[in-house]
């Protein structure tokens, strides 16, 4: 793909479209935001790449796909509104107002998709297969969903979604894919009434929390914002920076929402992906199973990778061993509160875990040990630290500096967006663009892996990539 010149790469736009809820969703209203909502309002893409239909026409699949997309937006329709700024709060909320989303046809007729290679591994070229709308800096000018449909010269199609992560997390992003994919495969919208998404951010609102801590509920520590104060102080600290005391120095007006939010510092890093086969992954599990007494019979995958990944990053970085380092995940909060969320819930309900160490630490300690570690901080999510997280975002906000020593991850190993079908089988490959920080790691199904396989897909500082290579493909650390 490299070697083909610019115009074989050209993408031809044949149309651009606003598409509606096809039935008449609830009346315009204001749809009030949690603090988990307001992290990062920018749109999130992903693409979904299908192999070769070749009795599919380009104007079909586009016509298919519009009125999928028309169903789903009538039970989703917060999905065909616009984000504004609450003139009360002055806060970020969203308006339901029925605007519609944004559906884009294109074709790229000289590109076959085996031409693009492995479809795990980042390609410039694929930042042309998303629809990428010019933000004026005025919100309510936004589509919150765009999709470009583009179809290659072997037949095959690639759909590349842009989501607001103000309106969905992850999981909510798998469920309206999955349910704008069945809409478009039927030929009406008998199935509609299946889909119960719950819109209404509820107990995750401020107000809500604030409610129950003056019921009596004591105030949880938020490990993920304390450790995060860590690092900010030592980057303060540190001779080897250039950020001022001075935008650290209140450490209560961080901006802990760009932890997982809108920071952009891709210049620095390189996308790579690693393919952990299921066979690789329970040969890990296994040696935290004989070296940790048995740990490793109940040890996820998510568990042992991430505990891997962390000391082969750690180990990459090349650290003096009293530089502290920490590791933070997302965890799914729907089942964590008291009483739970509903399944499905449509906002984001997802807050961050944190583990803290020194550099020399976590080189030093056996894959099993943290792993226990692992295991301690996800069951440190409880209804009190949601309540205590969603309350701290409520702090005044600023920057943060460039925090190398802070690993991210993203399991996406129980979202498999590959799967989703619009009719002509799943995906080959569903790859995520524009991470919220540049080294989030995303841990990926291996569509091809029936034994468990994780492709890692992570950005990584170039002077840490030979190393950080090197030592994640080992089992010796």
């Amino acid at each position: 793909m490299a070697a083909q010149n610019e115009e074989r790469c050209k993408i031809s736009f044949k149309k651009t479209m606003s598409v509606y809820p096809k039935l008449l969703p609830p009346r315009t209203h204001i749809l009030s935001l949690s603090n988990l909502d307001r992290k990062c309002p920018t749109l999130m893409y992903l693409v979904l790449f299908y192999k070769s239909s070749q009795n599919l026409s380009v104007e079909s699949l586009f016509t298919s796909l519009k009125r999928g997309l028309e169903g789903a937006l009538s039970v989703w329709y917060p999905a065909a509104g616009r984000l504004i700024i609450n003139s009360h709060s002055g806060k970020l909320d969203l308006f339901c107002d029925n605007s519609g989303a944004v559906l884009v046809q294109a074709a790229a007729t000289q590109v076959k998709l085996s031409e693009l290679g492995d479809l795990s591994h980042y390609n410039k070229f694929y930042e042309n297969l998303v629809y990428r709308p010019f933000f004026s800096g005025n919100f309510s000018d936004m589509p919150v969903v765009t999709a470009q449909v583009t179809r290659f010269g072997c037949g095959g199609f690639s759909l590349g979604v842009g989501i607001s992560h103000s309106l969905f997390d992850g999981l909510a992003t798998l469920e309206f894919l999955t349910a704008w994919a069945s809409l478009t495969a039927q030929s009406g919208f008998e199935g509609l009434g299946l889909f119960q998404p719950v819109h209404d951010r509820g107990r995750l609102l401020v107000e809500a929390t604030q409610n129950q801590y003056s019921a009596g509920e004591g105030t949880t520590r938020v490990v993920a914002f304390e450790h995060l104060h860590q690092l900010i102080e030592q980057a303060a600290n540190s001779s080897a920076t250039s950020v001022s005391t001075t935008a650290v120095s209140d450490l209560g007006s961080c901006k802990f929402s760009e932890i997982m939010g809108c920071s952009n510092q891709e210049g620095s890093y390189v996308l790579k992906t690693f393919r952990l086969t299921g066979l690789m992954i329970e040969n890990l599990k296994r040696k935290v199973m004989i070296n940790g007494k048995n740990i490793g019979r109940a040890c996820s995958s998510f568990e042992v990778v991430t505990a891997h990944l962390w000391k082969a990053r750690t180990k990459a970085l090349g650290l003096r061993k009293e530089r502290r380092v920490c590791l933070q995940f997302a965890v799914d909060t729907r089942n964590k509160m008291n009483p739970p969320l509903p399944r499905s819930f449509s906002g984001n309900a997802y807050v961050l875990s944190s583990l803290s160490s020194t550099a020399g630490e976590v080189e030093e300690q056996s894959l099993e040990t943290i792993v226990e570690k692992i295991k301690e901080a996800k069951g440190l999510i409880t209804d009190g630290y949601v309540n205590a997280y969603v309350k701290a975002l409520d702090n005044p906000q600023r920057g943060l500096p460039p925090l190398p020593e802070l690993t991210m991850v993203s399991d996406w190993t129980r979202m498999p967006f590959h799967a989703v079908d619009f009719g002509h089988g799943s995906a080959a490959y569903a790859y995520p663009l524009s991470p919220p920080l540049p080294q989030v790691a995303y841990l990926l199904q291996s569509p091809d892996d029936v034994l468990g396989g994780i492709d890692l897909r992570i950005g990584l500082l170039r002077q840490e990539e030979e190393a950080f290579t090197r030592y994640f493909l080992s089992y010796d650390l």
